[in-house]
């Protein structure tokens, strides 16, 4: 039988944001930090940066003096790649015993350098965007449970956050949840999911059904959402996760000031009723019985006084509970799906 992609990473970390402009691509790193703060010693940038993590800023020497024992790569940017001008550091940090973990889209052995860097001190070499073998076609069979999947307006919007926060919400009014991986950051903070964006597309619904296997009728899967059906470029992925994860209820994730498509400005965001919609057309083709319980907003970028409003609005236009999860939580969300599928 297939099994799910299984990290076990050594801490603390130092996490590498280079000279990143953007924080839209440091993803990776301020996942880590927001959800494992404990376990972050500093992040290494170079200058010029202007993504500031709020961890001590550290060199390759100060982390390896200070104990730390990974770098991570805390980047994700567009074609999953690094500078050439990054490479010196990271092989510094192999050669000092560091083991580099890396979530983009190519193999760190694929590197010689790196590679004699990491045997000589005994560093490991750590790819965490690596698919299982033999994945399954996608059955479209009904799976015992529940299932909950974060869907976005956009890509970087807060899904895997808003996974994070649901599934802890749930545990504490006390259902049975589990969170499911589908991205590099989740894996390393799950220490086991898939990286469905690296899966060949023919697989990728297949891939979904794994993610969420039969489990007992009052347990929910919380799935970590991927790309956007309104990405131009990365739609496919968000279209096959969405089939395989048969959701019987989604949570909309959105940014209260996001315009948009991040990187790709000549494509509109599209409307919350529109993306509502979509989603519920496109997933009814697995589950007819899908529904959108909740809206998650990150409302970081809205003045204070606005923030409640906008939420109140939003909440009154849909006729659904619309919450910041790292400001309001999601309790709103819980209550309404317990209302919903009858859960005590």
């Amino acid at each position: 039988m297939t099994k799910l992609t299984t990290v076990k990473l050594r801490a603390p970390y130092l996490i590498l944001i280079g000279d990143l402009g953007d924080p839209t691509y440091a993803k990776t790193g301020l996942g880590i930090v927001d959800w494992r703060p404990d376990l972050v010693a500093g992040q290494l940038r170079f200058a010029g940066s202007q993504v500031d993590m709020g961890v001590p800023d550290m060199s390759v020497a100060e982390a390896a003096s200070a104990g730390v024992k990974s770098l991570l790569i805390g980047v994700a940017p567009i074609g999953g790649v690094v500078p050439d001008s990054w490479w010196d550091s990271i092989e510094e940090a192999a050669r000092a015993g560091l083991d580099i973990v890396c979530g983009l889209h190519f193999k760190l052995a694929d590197f010689p350098r790196l590679v004699a860097a990491a045997e000589a001190s005994g560093a490991r070499l750590i790819d965490v965007r690596n698919p299982p073998p033999n994945l399954p076609v996608g059955t479209g069979i009904k799976r015992s449970g529940k299932r909950v999947l974060m869907v976005g307006t956009d890509c970087a919007i807060g899904k895997k956050y808003s996974a994070l926060a649901l599934s802890q919400a749930m545990q504490e009014a006390g259902m049975k949840s589990t969170f499911r991986a589908t991205g590099q950051t989740g894996i390393m903070l799950a220490g086991e999911g898939l990286p469905i964006d690296a899966v060949v597309a023919d697989f990728i619904s297949g891939a979904a059904e794994l993610i969420s296997p039969d489990n007992d009728e009052d347990h929910w899967d919380v799935i970590e959402g991927q790309g956007s059906l309104f990405h131009p470029g990365y739609s496919g992925v968000s279209l096959g996760l969405l089939h395989g994860s048969q959701p019987d209820a989604l949570v909309l994730c959105h940014d209260a000031t996001r315009k948009v498509i991040s990187g790709w400005e000549h494509y509109d965001l599209p409307s919350i009723r529109d993306a509502i919609d979509q989603h519920l057309l496109m997933g009814s083709r697995t589950n007819p019985d899908i529904r959108c319980v909740g809206i998650s907003v990150n409302t970081s970028k809205l003045p204070a006084d606005k923030r409640i409003e906008y939420l109140a609005t939003l909440s009154e236009e849909t006729g659904l509970p619309c919450v910041d999860p790292l400001i309001d939580g999601c309790g709103a969300i819980v209550d309404h799906i317990k209302q919903l599928y009858g859960e005590k």
